[in-house]
């Protein structure tokens, strides 16, 4: 899948979005009923309510994404936050760091390449096996190498456009399907 841009969103969205509105008109008429018969509602029979309408609300929301999530890392944090922002408005569920963490399940790293040189062997072998989508100024054959190295899904050279970047992150989701 190249591109989810006009895709459907999955089945179960529509499933999950049923049973949200039936927990909700569940947890409305019990509170109207206990107010007609001037009596407290049951708490802890709403608290579940709640519970439930919570879980199936983010159920609807996982299956309402049609796009990731994203990390994006750079050591210009101002960059980053711009970068991640852009992508939010693309549909994609992005995080901005001037630091690496652990990375969430699904989640795709787009990473400068600047940060690398900062790095232990440990965190390059993390990095590695996240297959991430390189960012970077630099042009020359050795960030090249080290982007390789690095098992990088994309190598992009700044500045970036979104819709480019968007692109990379998408066949990146793809192959991890």
């Amino acid at each position: 899948m190249a591109s989810d841009i006009g895709s459907s969103p999955r089945p179960d969205l529509a499933a999950e979005l049923h049973r949200l509105r039936s927990t909700l008109a569940r947890l409305k008429a019990e509170l109207e009923l206990a107010e007609l018969d001037g009596e407290s509602p049951p708490i802890e029979r709403m608290l579940d309510d709640v519970r439930e309408a919570l879980f199936h609300l983010s159920a609807a929301e996982d299956a309402s994404h049609l796009r990731g999530s994203v990390l994006v890392v750079d050591d210009d944090v101002r960059l980053a936050e711009i970068t991640a922002r852009g992508l939010r408005r693309l549909g994609f569920d992005a995080d901005a760091s001037n630091s690496l963490r652990s990375l969430r399940d699904r989640e795709v790293l787009v990473v400068d390449l600047s940060l690398f040189d900062a790095l232990d062997a440990a965190a390059r072998q993390d990095i590695r096996a996240s297959r991430p989508i390189v960012v970077t100024g630099a042009t020359d054959q050795r960030s090249r190498a080290l982007a390789a190295s690095l098992d990088a899904s994309d190598y992009l050279v700044k500045p970036i456009e979104l819709e480019e970047l968007a692109a990379a992150i998408n066949r990146r989701i793809s192959e991890a399907k």
